[in-house]
């Protein structure tokens, strides 16, 4: 009776401990699992934050899809646009290069007609200053001609002689050079110079064969031919007038010399006219 009244507080003790052991461990174990829920709660709580921000940014996503979606659009737009306003203004190149070409053929066109006007200005103030040196000449010509032929006029050969021979020499081409070489011829013969008379008369018919003063010349060169008793060369000169020119007066005149170049020599012929 006495040993297990012994042994009962023993026991009691060890299960006393054991109890604190338990109490303690299932202290620790409560702490443990405290902390396990808090952890998992933790843990929740930063799932639902990820579940929050995985929201945020799929939305921020879709929005900037939405975005770039609309931007493509408008930069497809603008582009459809940018193509339509280059083709508007290559269009309008187009207009203004072919203006600027029809411009510069008119411009061309101007101007050519501009210097085939300058040039017609030019022709005509040189034909009019030409004009007007010719008649300058031609009055300056026609006064020295006038001259000498007073002198014919006043039967002042000698004195004539010298301003007809100057006269031709400085104006060789003038209009008045048969006239004055004819009465050089004319001159000559008047003093009874026939040789020299004779080459002066061939020089009207050298200088114009056909001219108004060749006849005349003809008839006075076969007379100065006479005058120094070459009747053949006479008779070939007056007849030759007559073949050249047979409806001039001067042919009349040398038809009637002709007849009578195997008489006596004829009065000398007075000079032809002016």
């Amino acid at each position: 009776m006495l040993l297990p009244a012994c042994y009962i507080p023993q026991q009691i003790d060890t299960l006393e401990r054991e109890q604190r052991t338990l109490r303690t461990q299932s202290s620790a174990s409560r702490s443990e699992l405290d902390a396990i829920r808090s952890t998992l709660a933790d843990t929740q709580a930063n799932l639902d934050q990820l579940h929050r921000e995985m929201k945020a940014l799929l939305e921020r996503v879709e929005e900037v899809r939405y975005q770039f979606d609309r931007r493509i659009g408008q930069v497809g737009q603008s582009s459809r646009d940018g193509d339509q306003r280059l083709k508007d203004l290559e269009e309008r190149l187009a207009k203004l290069s072919e203006e600027v070409k029809a411009q510069t053929a008119e411009l061309k066109s101007r101007d050519e007609e501009l210097r085939r006007l300058k040039e017609q200005e030019g022709a005509t103030r040189s034909a009019n200053e030409a004009r007007e040196k010719a008649t300058a000449e031609n009055a300056a010509v026609k006064k020295e001609y006038d001259e000498a032929m007073r002198l014919v006029e006043r039967k002042d050969y000698r004195a004539a002689i010298p301003r007809l021979k100057e006269f031709l020499k400085k104006y060789p081409d003038s209009n008045f050079g048969d006239n004055a070489q004819y009465w050089l011829g004319e001159s000559y013969y008047a003093i009874k110079e026939y040789d020299q008379a004779i080459l002066e008369f061939d020089g009207v018919r050298r200088r114009s064969p056909k001219g108004d003063k060749a006849p005349a010349a003809l008839l006075k060169q076969g007379f100065a031919f006479a005058e120094l008793g070459d009747k053949l060369d006479a008779r070939l000169i007056l007849q030759e007038l007559v073949e050249r020119f047979p409806d001039s007066e001067e042919a009349a005149k040398a038809k009637q010399r002709l007849k009578s170049l195997d008489s006596p020599a004829p009065r000398t012929a007075p000079p032809a006219g002016r």
